[in-house]
C-alpha cells in the first residue's frame, strides 16, 4: 500500500507505514551508487538525533518554533538517540546535494514521529520538515556537525580496538621476555635481541597512533552549527548558533565550540583530512607489523619459523596440510583499503568551491569504511593471532648462536677489521664463530666466551671501552 505526497517538483508515491516523505523518496530514487544507506552506520542517525534535539531546544527557548511542536521534535530526536527507527534512513551514502537528502530524511522522520507523538497522522502539516525540524538550519551546518559527532563516536570504538591490540602485544612481550632471537636489518643477520623486545616494539609503534588519532579528534570539536547556508547565519535567530552549540555540548559530553569564522568552517574539510591521515598512519604501521609476523612465521620447515601462528583453516585446495597466515594477510588488505580511502578523502576535501564543499558525502563514506575495517582488523589480529602466538624458543636460540652476527659483541675487544675477517672466514668455511674464536684462533677462552655471550649481555649489551 502507498499514498501520494507532493513537493514543488510534483507528486510522488510513498509506501505506507514509513515515517519519511517525498524528499527522502526522491533521494532514494536518485542515488543508488553504493547501494548502502546511512543506516549502515548507526552512529550517524544517533548523531543527527543529538543535533536536531539541540536545535529544537534552542528554537523552543528562543520562541522561534511553537513549544508543543518543539517538544514533540525533542521527543522524536530522543528516539533516534536511543538507536530506534534506523530502518527509516534509506538514502545512499553517495549523493549529490552535499547531504541534503540525508538531512531531509532525518527531518521527515522526526516530523513523522513527532506527529504520531502528538496524536496526528504522519505527514500532518502541523509539524513541518522544513519550517520546524529544519528551522534556523541548513544541510550545510547540520550535516557536518552530525558528521563530526558520528566520527567522534566511531573513532572512540576504533581507539578501544587499537588499545586492546597494543595491550595484547605488551602481554606477549612479557611472556617472551626471556626468549632470545636474532635481530635483522636488510633481512640479514644483525645483532641479538629478545622476542619480548620485538613484541614490545610492535605494540609501541602502534600505540603511537592512539595519540595521533586523539589529536585528530580535537579538530572535530570545532563545528559550524547555526552557520546555515554559507556561514552568514541567514534565517536563524542571532542567539541560536551559540545556544544550539551549547546544548549540543551538554547533551553529548563533547566540548563542541562553534568556529570563530563560520564562513571558513562551512567550506573547510581539514578536520576530516587530519582524522583520515591518522587512520592511514595506523594502517601503514599495521602493514609493517603484519609483514614481520608473516615473515617470522614462514616455514614451517624451510622458512624462519620463529613464530607459530594460530592455525585457523586449511590453506590450500591442492597442497594437503598447508596452513596460511590468514589473519596478518587480511589485516594487510584492510590496511591497504584504509590507505586508499585516505586518498579519496584528500581528493574530496580539495574539491571544495567557494563557500561550500559539496563532496562531504563521499568523505563520510570513506571515513566510515576506514574506521570500520581498521576496527575489525585490529580486533581480528588481536583475538585470532597475537593472543595465540607461540614462539619457537629453542629454534630461535639455535639461530642466534649459529649466526655470525654475534661477532659484533667482540668488536670492542678486537676492533672492526679482525672481527670482520673472522666473520668472513666463518661465512666461507661454514664454521661457527665459537669454533673460530675459541677453538682455532684462541682469541677468547671458553670462560671469556661464556661471560661475553650471556643472555643478558646479548639482549642488553654492556658498553666496553
Amino acid at each position: 500500500m502507498s499514498h501520494i505526497e507532493s513537493d514543488f517538483l510534483g507528486e510522488l508515491e510513498i509506501p505506507d507505514g514509513v515515517y519519511y516523505g517525498v524528499q527522502t523518496m526522491r533521494g532514494k530514487q536518485n542515488f543508488t551508487i553504493t547501494e548502502e544507506a546511512m543506516q549502515k552506520e548507526p552512529f550517524f542517525p544517533i548523531a543527527f538525533g543529538y543535533v536536531k534535539k539541540a536545535a529544537a531546544m534552542a528554537n523552543k527557548e528562543l520562541g522561534t518554533v511553537p513549544a508543543d511542536v518543539a517538544d514533540a521534535l525533542i521527543w522524536a530526536a530522543e528516539q533516534l538517540i536511543a538507536g530506534k527507527y534506523n530502518d527509516q534512513f534509506v538514502t545512499d551514502w553517495l549523493q549529490g546535494g552535499a547531504g541534503t537528502s540525508v538531512n531531509m530524511n532525518v527531518n521527515e522522520v522526526l516530523c513523522g514521529l513527532a506527529c504520531e507523538h502528538l496524536g496526528l497522522p504522519v505527514g500532518d502539516k502541523k509539524v513541518s520538515p522544513n519550517d520546524h525540524a529544519n528551522f534556523g538550519q541548513s544541510t550545510n551546518d547540520t550535516y557536518p556537525t552530525a558528521f563530526h559527532l558520528s566520527l567522534l563516536l566511531r573513532s572512540n570504538v576504533l581507539l578501544k580496538a587499537v588499545e586492546e591490540l597494543v595491550a595484547s602485544f605488551y602481554k606477549k612481550a612479557e611472556e617472551t621476555k626471556d626468549v632470545l632471537k636474532m635481530g635483522r636489518t636488510h633481512l640479514q643477520d644483525a645483532v641479538p635481541m629478545s622476542f619480548g623486545q620485538e613484541f614490545h616494539g610492535w605494540g609501541f609503534t602502534i600505540a603511537d597512533e592512539i595519540t595521533t588519532i586523539k589529536e585528530a579528534q580535537k579538530h572535530l570539536l570545532t563545528i559550524n552549527l547555526g552557520a546555515t547556508a554559507i556561514g552568514t547565519t541567514v534565517t536563524c535567530h542571532p542567539e541560536y548558533p551559540a545556544l544550539a552549540s551549547k546544548y549540543l555540548a551538554e547533551l553529548t559530553g563533547f566540548d563542541f565550540k562553534n568556529s570563530e569564522d563560520l564562513i571558513a568552517a562551512t567550506s573547510d574539510c581539514g578536520s576530516y583530512v587530519a582524522l583520515s591521515s591518522a587512520i592511514k598512519s595506523l594502517a601503514v604501521k599495521l602493514t609493517k607489523v603484519c609483514n614481520d609476523l608473516r615473515l617470522l612465521a614462514s616455514g614451517p620447515r624451510t622458512g624462519l619459523s620463529e613464530l607459530i601462528l594460530p592455525q585457523l583453516q586449511p590453506g590450500s585446495s591442492i597442497m594437503p596440510g598447508k596452513v596460511n597466515p590468514v589473519i596478518p594477510e587480511v589485516t594487510n588488505q584492510a590496511s591497504f583499503l584504509a590507505i586508499g580511502l585516505d586518498t579519496t578523502v584528500m581528493l574530496a576535501a580539495s574539491a571544495g568551491q567557494l563557500e561550500l564543499n559539496v563532496m562531504e558525502p563521499v568523505i563520510s563514506y570513506a571515513l566510515y569504511l576506514q574506521m570500520k575495517v581498521m576496527t575489525n582488523a585490529c580486533n581480528a589480529l588481536r583475538t585470532k593471532c597475537i593472543d595465540g602466538i607461540v614462539v619457537n624458543a629453542e629454534h630461535c636460540k639455535d639461530l642466534v648462536m649459529g649466526s655470525l652476527g654475534i661477532v659484533t659483541l667482540l668488536k670492542p675487544h678486537f676492533g672492526y677489521k679482525p672481527c670482520a675477517n673472522v666473520a668472513r672466514e666463518g661465512f666461507l668455511t661454514g664454521k661457527s664463530l665459537h669454533q673460530l674464536v675459541v677453538e682455532e684462533k684462541q682469541m677468547l677462552t671458553q670462560e671469556q666466551w661464556d661471560e661475553t655471550f650471556t643472555y643478558e649481555n646479548l639482549i642488553n649489551p654492556k658498553f666496553v671501552k
